[in-house]
């Protein structure tokens, strides 16, 4: 399996899929990478030259951010959204959705499983 800046990537796949597994590279990006490199995107991983790996691995260091740098940098855009108290910042705090959806009926994901709260007893039951 290749290594790519701290990545292994499936050598039994097309090289353009294959960069897809670092994080921070989608399809797009990988085929733009593979351009500027000039590799052709249909060969295989398992079939590049110690070369090609490094002008592909050069190419991502320079001009993308990619990995645990990227994870670092979303955690302290969070971080700072938190800080600052803005209203991302305390639905982040909270574990509510961010981006304006619904939380009456939805937003199991983000909120988690149900918790259930026991209701009120009945008028009937108070006084019997």
């Amino acid at each position: 399996m290749p290594r790519i800046v701290g990545i292994d990537i499936p050598d039994n796949k097309s090289i353009w899929i294959s960069l897809t597994y670092v994080p921070g590279i989608g399809r797009h990006t990988s085929e733009q990478i593979l351009k500027e490199a000039q590799i052709e995107q249909m060969t295989r991983a398992s079939k590049l030259s110690e070369d090609e790996l490094s002008r592909i691995t050069q190419i991502i260091d320079r001009n993308y951010v990619v990995g645990g740098q990227l994870r670092r940098q979303v955690a302290q855009n969070i971080a700072r959204l938190r800080d600052i108290g803005c209203y991302r910042g305390i639905r982040h705090r909270r574990g509510l959705p961010v981006r304006g959806q619904h939380t009456q009926s939805n937003a199991r994901t983000r909120k988690g499983p149900r918790k259930t709260v026991a209701g009120k007893k009945g008028v009937k039951e108070a006084r019997g």
